[in-house]
């Protein structure tokens, strides 16, 4: 007892200034602080003297590892837990900087170290954490190890396994493979033409009810419904047999309302007086005829025929998807042709004319497999075909909306003059007859496929 109360301890070898007398003479105080009990794995805070924690004057040599650095280690982390270098060498610092304090406080501070010391080790758990919560995703997996049904030509890898839960296949949304791209450019483009759209009715205030506005608001309807089925069945065919044919012929229904939703919108907003007076009588029920007769050749077709799939069966989906494209589009191209010729003002003319240009190169990389044919393998994940005509069908989407917005805002007096409110309900209830009709035959070519599938497992 006859040091002076303040020495030179060198601690952790940084010239640390420490009251060695408050850490052997002082009285007994009640406070809390960290208690290591006896066995390994027990720490927790307890009310209890000070006297318990002090170790006598003779039990470190000064300057040792086991001195003041290793008290505060112990009160800082608990044994299941290896103490920070960083953070102890934190609270040397701050202990050496400071200046003398009551033990209370410097039990406080510890005390308040420690806890932090208890959270930042949590934070460093919670990405295990969150890891474990997901479900886990099984690996893609090559063609070869898939049924033949879900093979694409020229498509190495990417596949997901069949057979799992509904779960699964929902959260492959966010997995790497062969699909993902089919399903995010349709998603994306489904959230564009629902935003854009509704802000068009927010800045028009959009009269919902009106005659005028019902072609147009099945117009979104459709373009919603075929992005959606299309998505879906990229997203979820992998799950079984019954469910790819399932899936893709809801695809084809889709596909059938949009070509007539297509119809409507080009048929009320955006035809001229020449073409109207020359087809306005039989446009619709043959527009609405090629929409069920795309859906059941593109059906047909895939219940027909297997892979590795013939001539046929492209022939089934094209051409009744073409006739119906050229009939669908032939209001637009009159009234761009005219207006090109008379060298084109109109901004909707031009949006109609870019509509008709992206179709045109998404049909191409639907009928054409490329750019996988000539490099097998190496457009698996991203830039195969069929991903490249889902590009440019959702930019042709996209073009042909703001196309019909231009030709709603400005050609509601033409739309006036030609239709009653009569002859527009009974369109929009057409609409509702090829749903009905598309829906009913892909459920029937569904049935057969059941039948088959059930005959072939038995």
């Amino acid at each position: 007892m006859g040091k002076p109360g303040w020495l030179a301890a060198p601690s952790y070898k940084m010239g640390l200034r420490f009251p060695l007398q408050w850490a052997t003479e002082r009285k007994p105080q009640p406070s809390r602080v960290a208690r290591v009990s006896g066995g390994k794995g027990s720490w927790s805070p307890s009310l209890r003297t000070d006297e318990a924690n002090v170790r006598p004057r003779d039990a470190a040599p000064r300057g040792s590892p086991h001195g003041l650095g290793a008290r505060c280690a112990i009160l800082l982390c608990p044994p299941q837990v290896a103490p920070s270098p960083v953070l102890v060498l934190l609270v040397l610092r701050v202990l050496r900087t400071a200046a003398p304090a009551p033990a209370a406080m410097t039990t406080a501070i510890l005390e308040r170290l420690s806890t932090l010391s208890v959270s930042g080790q949590q934070l460093r758990r919670l990405p295990k954490l969150l890891e474990d919560g997901l479900p886990k995703m099984p690996c893609t997996v090559p063609e070869t190890d898939v049924p033949q049904l879900f093979r694409e030509p020229y498509i190495r890898t990417g596949y997901r396994p069949t057979g799992h839960e509904w779960r699964y296949y929902f959260f492959s949304l966010f997995q790497k493979h062969n699909e993902v791209v089919n399903v995010w450019t349709h998603l994306l483009a489904a959230l564009a033409v629902l935003l854009r759209f509704w802000a068009f009715a927010e800045a028009e205030a959009l009269p919902w009810a009106a005659t005028r506005s019902l072609p147009l608001l099945l117009f979104i309807l459709s373009s919603l419904t075929y992005l959606t089925c299309s998505l879906l069945a990229h997203l979820l065919q992998s799950k079984s047999e019954l469910s790819h044919y399932t899936f893709y012929f809801v695809d084809y229904v889709g596909v059938s309302v949009y070509q007539y939703g297509s119809a409507l919108a080009h048929f009320f907003y955006s035809s001229d007086q020449a073409w109207y007076e020359l087809f306005w009588l039989f446009f619709l029920p043959a527009a609405a005829f090629c929409g069920w007769l795309s859906c059941a050749g593109c059906c047909y077709a895939k219940y027909r025929y297997r892979r590795p799939y013939p001539v046929m069966r492209k022939l089934c989906q094209v051409v009744p998807a073409g006739l119906a494209f050229v009939l669908d589009i032939s209001p637009v191209a009159h009234r761009v042709a005219l207006c090109h010729l008379a060298g084109c003002q109109e901004q909707a003319a031009w949006y109609h004319t870019l509509q008709i240009l992206f179709f045109l190169v998404s049909a191409y990389f639907f009928s054409c497999p490329v750019p996988e044919k000539y490099f097998p393998g190496s457009c698996d994940i991203v830039g195969h075909g069929h991903q490249i005509f889902h590009a440019f069908l959702s930019v042709c989407t996209l073009s042909q909306l703001e196309a019909i917005l231009l030709d709603y805002q400005g050609r509601q007096e033409i739309f006036l003059q030609r239709h009653g409110p009569l002859s527009v309900y009974m369109a929009c209830l057409s609409f509702f007859f090829l749903a009905a009709c598309s829906a009913a035959t892909a459920a029937l070519l569904r049935h057969k496929v059941k039948a088959r599938l059930t005959k072939k497992d038995s």
